[in-house]
């Protein structure tokens, strides 16, 4: 698989990279892997969940319970903001301004900081999150911590993901929710409503428009196939079997004659 001999190639260059600046009478070897070449791999494919999915699972999730309104928050603001996951993981409450117009500074990749704009019923939950109501956290307090008041962790995030949204895997999709799955359903949702590609590039914190465009391919394939179900009957199995050409005879007659 071209991926996984991708990965290997990374480790050694990885591991030749160093070997060059400890041995030097090794660079040559070193410079012959090093020009070995990536081979080139078809993007992984982008998965998502759909509206009522979503929907469903907020409806799911616990209301009581010591961690029930921090799980809450947490998912709700992977999906409101398309956060990564570490991004999730490093949010400060001093990255938060839960004002009239909430808001929240993400710290990306790069170290580049980008602000998203928060809805009303995130910014209540994130409000109640820090401390007790009426009370100033500090700014570096973490937004969501787990049990112990530590910052929740990739992985620890990854678990609450898992254990709230496992249930929406589909193995016929070949899709199993995981952390990042809010941040592509928050992209692809954007663009269904109507939410212009360099915008969502910028709320996603991309570098390239590229990378944003495959969420516009995917929205594409998505109303071809919705437009397939709901063409009247009749007029989708006939005319994409069987051209209309092909049936019409004064077309074919003339098409011979030449």
């Amino acid at each position: 698989m071209p991926r996984t001999r991708n990965q290997r190639l990374a480790a050694l260059h990885t591991l030749f990279d160093y070997i060059a600046s400890r041995e030097p009478q090794m660079l040559g070897v070193c410079q012959q892997v090093a020009a070995i070449p990536a081979r080139r791999a078809a993007p992984a494919e982008t998965r998502f969940l759909e509206r009522d999915e979503v929907e469903a699972l907020f409806r799911s999730l616990p209301r009581k319970g010591r961690l029930a309104l921090r799980d809450r928050a947490l998912l709700l603001f992977l999906y409101n903001t398309g956060a990564r996951v570490q991004e999730a993981a490093d949010l400060r409450a001093g990255d938060l301004d839960l004002g009239e117009y909430p808001v929240s500074r993400l710290h990306g990749k790069g170290g580049k900081w980008r602000t998203c704009p928060l809805w009303r019923q995130t910014a209540q939950l994130l409000a109640e999150l820090p401390g007790p109501p009426g009370t100033t956290p500090a700014p570096d307090t973490p937004v969501f911590r787990s049990a112990t008041g530590q910052a929740l962790t990739r992985f620890g995030i990854y678990k609450i993901v898992r254990r709230h949204a496992g249930y929406l895997d589909d193995t016929r999709a070949m899709r199993r929710v995981s952390k990042h799955i809010f941040r592509h359903t928050a992209a692809v949702h954007l663009l269904e409503s109507g939410v212009e590609v360099n915008v969502i590039r910028g709320w996603l914190g991309h570098a390239d428009l590229t990378t944003t465009n495959r969420y516009a391919e995917i929205n594409t394939r998505a109303k071809i196939e919705a437009l397939r179900h709901t063409e009247p009957l009749g007029t989708s199995a006939g005319p994409r079997a069987r051209p209309v050409w092909r049936t019409d005879e004064t077309l074919l007659n003339w098409l011979s004659s030449l």
